[in-house]
């Protein structure tokens, strides 16, 4: 198992990578809607697989395929994300199927195209920091095998449950942030601002398009709400568990399932496109 640093500057989420796991992971929401992306997972990446994954973070997911055979080179721009989750990888044995390696969404194209990968993926708005899109799209689109799917995890424009809840607080700039076309500036603890987008299913459609062509679409966290409600969440886990199982079924409703905390796109590469006939 191999850690690869590749930039020396700090990245904002180095500044909550040592608690991310007991203020997210360990949190019932957090495993409430880590649940709902691990049930598509499993059905859509097989044993025996090599995907490449973007924004592993502390390396939960990674660690969660590799367990069911999956092998996984687990990306992250934050060194301390990664260090994080290479201990975890140490710790449950999973050194042969988990290589983890400091690298920024936007620097996918230095990784060799030669062995390209069964799929890809992405959790819990990981790609939401990146600004440009279509300059991922293609480098993505050529790692992957002609067919390969790419689950992505985004966090939408349209969160019904961020809306209720900070009205019911009297805090419109917060119920209405995802609205921004431009973003908005973030602080990560006392790390440096990131600026954090929120696009539209349809414009990730256009961006991603033609080399990956969207085949589907889930909301995640609809009836489960955003993880900055757990405080109080954490006093009812029995509404927790109703919720979860509501979502089962609202996450596959058109319409309704683009209103959620965030939204499991999956591409898919397609067999022949320009950046291989030269059209």
């Amino acid at each position: 198992m191999s850690v690869t640093p590749q930039h020396a500057l700090a990245a904002p989420f180095d500044a909550i990578a040592s608690r991310y796991d007991q203020a997210f992971t360990s949190s019932r929401i957090g495993q409430a809607q880590r649940a709902a992306v691990w049930r598509v997972l499993e059905k859509v990446f097989r044993p025996g697989d090599r995907i490449l994954e973007i924004g592993c973070g502390t390396g939960v997911d990674a660690c969660f395929l590799a367990q069911r055979g999956v092998r996984v080179v687990a990306c992250d721009a934050s060194s301390q994300m990664i260090e994080v989750a290479a201990r975890r990888i140490q710790h449950l044995g999973l050194n042969d199927l988990v290589r983890p390696a400091v690298l920024r969404a936007e620097d996918l194209s230095t990784l060799p195209p030669d062995a390209p990968f069964d799929g890809a993926f992405s959790n819990f708005g990981a790609l939401n920091c990146v600004e440009d899109l279509e300059a991922i799209a293609r480098p993505l689109a050529k790692l992957l095998k002609p067919g390969a799917s790419a689950l992505l995890c985004w966090m939408g424009p349209y969160c019904l449950w961020e809306m209720i809840w900070y009205l019911a607080h009297s805090n419109t700039a917060k119920a209405f942030r995802r609205f921004h076309c431009n973003g908005v500036s973030a602080r990560i603890a006392d790390g440096p601002p990131v600026q954090v987008y929120y696009p539209s299913v349809r414009m990730l459609a256009r961006k991603f398009s033609p080399e990956l062509q969207l085949k589907s679409i889930r909301g995640i966290g609809l009836a489960v709400p955003p993880s900055y409600v757990e405080p109080w969440f954490a006093r009812h886990p029995a509404l927790l568990n109703s919720c979860h199982q509501l979502d089962i079924v609202l996450g596959r409703c058109p319409g309704i399932r683009a209103l959620g905390d965030h939204v499991l796109v999956r591409f898919q590469r397609a067999e022949t496109c320009s950046m291989e006939t030269g059209q």
